[in-house]
């Protein structure tokens, strides 16, 4: 899927300052080095095993199945991860990575602050300084998310610049580790940014659809017909498409954040409202004004809150491989209290832009086709803003 100058079709590439450069050769000659490595896949598999949870169970949802009629629904609940989410796969990985290097201390990114868990987690773990970096508005959203990584040892530092969210978080991540690339190790937590990072956080997700392809042909002695994942920068959704890439059967679909509409310029739907451009070290679809600058972008979801997609999302939209919907916050919340009232499961509001397009599409389909929906992350987070968003102010 991509080819050796980290290319996915026309998209990826390393769009960065030479003052970066060095750092993401060594990271890339890091990783051809250790990921097929036998010492370090045992250390970080047990690491999945162990300490993260995995294998995340494939969970049939019958009374959601029963209720909408048609399609049979299974869960991938990646909710169920040590963290609550997706991301402790890719944190694992890196830093694990990162150690080989010789880095002693990490620094990340977060939207709605799993990633940033999930990496003051490791780095707790493994005994290596950390710092995030984190939107001003995202650390008001998710509060609780700040307190965690802080009560771990992690020093958050606020955002402000911009539109105080995640791309801004990103940006000034990057601008950090020009200053300390010696001992630093960026780990970045989405498919996106310069070569190597999409491919890196790509292979430490892949556990997801590796799983899932395993687990159904268990349950089911076939395939799914329909995967389906929310999208913001796409790790999760790239980690539950990938193994079904050449399955032609298998329809992948990715589901991103409309907002309160892709009519409208509060929405960060990137594949359905953006265009070519090129932006945080990679060539990808961003969304922009009318001089090509990136665009403020809106959503209920701080996890979904980026103006652009990985590369090799990209790539599927453009082959075809994969369709990207685009799902509302009216939507994602109705998703929200629906799998919460009929399985007793909260998901993250990322995750419920995925439920949403499942209550659509079930429905229409037979009874003996299988579609699987990836739960990203658990709904604790979140659990205030939706009351809110509903007229109901209850304490964090």
């Amino acid at each position: 899927m991509t080819n050796p100058r980290g290319r996915f079709g026309d998209h990826g590439g390393q769009y960065i300052p030479e003052t970066l450069m060095n750092a993401v050769i060594e990271l890339e000659e890091a990783y051809d080095r250790y990921k097929d490595d036998p010492d370090f896949k045992a250390e970080l598999r047990s690491y999945l095993n162990d300490y993260a949870n995995r294998p995340s169970l494939l969970y049939f949802a019958e009374r959601m199945t029963a209720g909408l009629g048609g399609a049979k629904i299974y869960l991938k609940r990646e909710d169920l991860n040590h963290t609550g989410a997706h991301k402790i796969n890719n944190a694992l990985g890196q830093a694990l990575l990162a150690k080989r290097m010789g880095k002693t201390r990490l620094i990340a990114e977060t939207g709605a602050g799993q990633h940033g868990v999930a990496t003051a987690t490791v780095a707790a773990l493994l005994g290596m300084e950390c710092h995030v970096y984190m939107g001003v508005e995202d650390m008001e959203r998710q509060a609780l998310n700040v307190y965690r990584m802080r009560l771990m040892g992690t020093e958050v530092h606020g955002v402000d610049s911009g539109t105080g969210t995640l791309k801004d978080a990103v940006s000034e991540c990057m601008r950090e580790w020009t200053k300390r690339i010696s001992d630093t190790h960026y780990l970045l937590g989405s498919c996106m940014g310069p070569h190597p990072f999409p491919t890196i956080v790509r292979d430490f997700q892949a556990f997801i659809s590796e799983e899932i392809r395993e687990q159904c042909l268990a349950a089911e002695g076939r395939l799914p017909d329909y995967v389906v994942a929310c999208v913001g920068g796409g790790s999760n959704a790239i980690g539950s498409f990938y193994h079904f890439i050449d399955d032609a059967d298998v329809r992948l679909i990715g589901c991103e954040a409309a907002g309160r509409g892709i009519d409208t310029w509060e929405t960060a739907a990137t594949l359905n409202t953006g265009s070519l451009g090129i932006f945080h070290g990679m060539k990808s679809y961003f969304c922009q004004d009318e001089y090509g600058q990136i665009a403020p972008v809106y959503s209920i979801s701080a996890g979904l809150d980026y103006p652009g997609i990985g590369p090799e999302h990209a790539w599927l939209h453009d082959t075809g491989r994969a369709q990207y919907v685009a799902i509302t916050d009216d939507e994602a919340v109705d998703a929200f209290e629906y799998l919460s009232r009929t399985e007793g499961i909260i998901p993250a509001i990322e995750s419920a832009h995925a439920l949403a397009h499942v209550m659509k599409i079930a429905p229409t389909l037979p009874s003996d086709q299988i579609v699987v929906v990836t739960l990203s992350g658990r709904g604790d987070k979140d659990c205030a803003a939706m009351a809110r968003y509903r007229g109901e102010d209850i304490d964090e």
